[in-house]
C-alpha cells in the first residue's frame, strides 16, 4: 500500500472539520477534536490560510473555510455542468459529421479533454478523456487562446513548440491566426498538431458571456477538408453545436 504523507492527511482533516458542526472553530477546537498538539494544529491552520483555503476571524481568532475553497468548488461544478449541458449535442454533432468530437477546458497551460465522442464508424479508437493538448496549435487550444485572456496570456508567455512543418510558432503570426479566429468564430487545426490530422473548434460560453471551453471534430485531413479548405458544412456543424450548448448554460443567442 502507498505510503500517505500525513501532514496532508491533517489538512483534510480540518477542511472537513470546519465544513460541518460549528460555523467558526478556534485553535483549541480544532487541535481536540483532531488530537493534535495547538503547535501543530496552529502551523497547518496558518498554511491553509496563506493559501485562502482557511480564514480567521479578527475579533474573535477562530478559523472558518476561505474563498479559495468555495473557487475551486465552482470551477469543479462548472466543468461538470459544461459536460453535462454538451453531452447530447456532442453525441449529435458526432453521428451528423461522422468524426470524433472532443470537448475541452483550459487547464495547466492546455487544453484538458473533459468529454470525447467516438467516430461513428465502429473502427477501433482509444477515449481520450481526461488527456492534454496544446494551446497554440490544437483548434481547441487556439479557439480557448484567442477568447480567454487567461489562455492568452499564458500562451502568449510560453515556448510554442513546433509539431509539425506546418505549426504555427512566431508571435507576430500567432497573434495573426487569434484574431482571425475572433472575426469568423472558429478555429483551425490542419496539420498544425498531428501529420494527415485537421480539426475545427468552436467556443462555448456561460450565462455571464464569459469563454467557459471549446467544442470540436477532429478527422483525417481527406474526410475534414476538401480542395485545401475545411469542408463548409463541417465548420457550420460545430459552430451550431457551440452555440446550442451555450444557451443551455445560459449564454443566449450569439
Amino acid at each position: 500500500m502507498a505510503r500517505t504523507i500525513q501532514s496532508l492527511e491533517r489538512a483534510a482533516a480540518m477542511l472537513r472539520l470546519l465544513a460541518g458542526g460549528e460555523r467558526r472553530l478556534g485553535l483549541s477546537d480544532v487541535a481536540s477534536s483532531l488530537g493534535l498538539a495547538k503547535g501543530t494544529a496552529h502551523g497547518i491552520l496558518r498554511t491553509l490560510q496563506q493559501e485562502g483555503f482557511v480564514e480567521q476571524d479578527p475579533t474573535s481568532g477562530r478559523y472558518q473555510l476561505g474563498a479559495e475553497l468555495l473557487r475551486l468548488g465552482n470551477s469543479f461544478l462548472d466543468v461538470h455542468e459544461l459536460r453535462a449541458r454538451a453531452l447530447v449535442w456532442a453525441d449529435d454533432l458526432a453521428r451528423s459529421s461522422g468524426e470524433s468530437v472532443y470537448l475541452g477546458v483550459l487547464h495547466q497551460q492546455g487544453v484538458l479533454v473533459i468529454h470525447h465522442v467516438f467516430r461513428p464508424d465502429d473502427s477501433r479508437q482509444v477515449l481520450e478523456v481526461g488527456a492534454m493538448q496544446p494551446l497554440h496549435s490544437t483548434a481547441l487550444g487556439k479557439v480557448l487562446s484567442a477568447y480567454d485572456p487567461v489562455a492568452h496570456s499564458e500562451v502568449a508567455d510560453a515556448e510554442r513548440e513546433a509539431f509539425t512543418a506546418k505549426t504555427v510558432t512566431g508571435s507576430a503570426e500567432f497573434e495573426s491566426v487569434l484574431d482571425l479566429t475572433r472575426a469568423r468564430g472558429w478555429a483551425s487545426d490542419v496539420e498544425e498538431t498531428w501529420a494527415g490530422v485537421a480539426s475545427v473548434a468552436a467556443p462555448i460560453h456561460d450565462r455571464r458571456r464569459t469563454p467557459v471551453g471549446a467544442v470540436g471534430i477532429t478527422g483525417a485531413v481527406e474526410r475534414v477538408c476538401e480542395d485545401g479548405e475545411l469542408r463548409a458544412q463541417l465548420v457550420a456543424a460545430v459552430r451550431d453545436c457551440a452555440r446550442a450548448v451555450s444557451r443551455d448554460l445560459g449564454a443566449g443567442r450569439f
